[in-house]
């Protein structure tokens, strides 16, 4: 936090000046929980919103921070329409925003609100989302116990039956795997419209990168908060309704920037650990992986394993496009005839539960033997 501007230039009116400081921090310090809510063009889902922020059963101190990103339609206004019930219930309202011809992006935004806050922890909500009444008590409560994470919870997906894989992982991967399958291509293990973490905690990780439409800053963000050593946690509860649509940020980042993010994280903290391993599918995202690894980690690569007879019978993959000659091939073998460890390129919950009778038959433990990339 940015301490205030120092004004006095007398020994005593410094003195002043620094006690002034003080009250004025302690002021500031004084909320146990900011709400942190990056605004754009979101009038039609705000009433809805912050209703359910007014509803909290948290019984400590709350602020709701707004930033407007460069709305054009009314959305400040909504919020300013609700500043008055919110004051009336103990809550501060902070409310501010740029008229710039474009919309700077959810990073920038998300920072502004933060830096405008003065909550000992953040609770981020997105703007076309509900929280339920018990969520930021909840998550407030996991916060203390671990300081250093970031904290999620279990969500309702609106409308219903979209994105059903997706919110059936969110909502049932367990502690360990919040950790061991951060890799995978559904993003962090804990959604960022969830996310509920101390501000010393982003304060050390952050800031969110400002790149703007295409960057996926939650995912970066993660990404650090582990590299920092961050935990990762959930509160096993639905807290949040977390409504699908087609103009959500998120449909702006690519699948091949989130596949190059992830093939780095995996190299750096995974497979640079290892001396060798396997590629658990010798099909187009087995291949895909191959491709995109270092030179370093291409040689790693003892094999491609798979159940596909066909696959099996080639004997190898020729890695066509290699500049070394020879060009480098690949075994194929039948996944029994493999070793760990494995990076497994098989898509979660796809396959009627094959892949997990497999990986159990070889008693493989999750995080030590393999890890999920797809």
């Amino acid at each position: 936090m940015n301490p205030a501007k120092r004004l006095r230039t007398t020994e005593n009116e410094r003195k002043e000046g620094w006690q002034e400081e003080e009250e004025e921090e302690e002021e500031r310090t004084a909320v146990d929980v900011s709400i942190i809510m990056p605004v754009y063009n979101a009038s039609c889902w705000l009433d809805e919103c912050l209703q359910a922020i007014l509803h909290q059963d948290f019984t400590g101190t709350m602020e709701l921070s707004v930033f407007d990103d460069a709305s054009t339609d009314d959305s400040r206004k909504v919020v300013q329409g609700w500043r008055e019930r919110l004051e009336a219930r103990g809550m501060s309202v902070v409310i501010s925003g740029h008229n710039s011809a474009q919309p700077q992006g959810v990073g920038y935004a998300k920072n502004k609100a933060i830096s405008q806050s003065c909550g000992q922890y953040l609770c981020f909500q997105d703007a076309d989302d509900v929280m339920l009444p018990e969520r930021v008590g909840l998550q407030y409560e996991e916060s203390l116990l671990h300081p250093n994470s970031l904290i999620g919870c279990k969500v309702q997906r609106v409308p219903e039956g979209s994105t059903e894989r997706y919110t059936r992982w969110i909502n049932t991967v367990t502690q360990d795997q919040l950790i061991t399958q951060v890799y995978t291509s559904h993003g962090p293990t804990v959604v960022m419209p969830t996310w509920f973490c101390s501000r010393s905690w982003f304060l050390k990780v952050g800031p969110f990168d400002e790149g703007g439409k295409g960057v996926p800053e939650d995912l970066l963000f993660f990404y650090q908060s582990m590299r920092q050593g961050g935990g990762v946690a959930r509160v096993d509860q639905c807290l949040l309704v977390y409504r699908y649509h087609e103009k959500a940020t998120t449909h702006s980042v690519t699948e091949e920037t989130i596949w190059k993010l992830r093939v780095d994280f995996l190299q750096e903290r995974v497979l640079s650990q290892w001396e060798s391993f396997t590629i658990w599918n010798a099909g187009k995202q087995g291949r895909k992986l191959y491709r995109y690894l270092s030179p370093t980690n291409q040689r790693k690569v003892k094999a491609f394993c798979d159940v596909d007879e066909n696959k099996i019978q080639k004997g190898f993959y020729t890695y066509e496009e290699s500049e070394q000659r020879p060009k480098p091939k690949i075994p194929v073998v039948h996944y029994k005839d493999a070793s760990a460890p494995f990076i497994i390129c098989v898509k979660l919950d796809m396959t009627g539960g094959i892949l997990e009778e497999n990986l159990n038959s070889l008693q493989l433990k999750e995080g030590i033997d393999y890890y999920h990339f797809n």
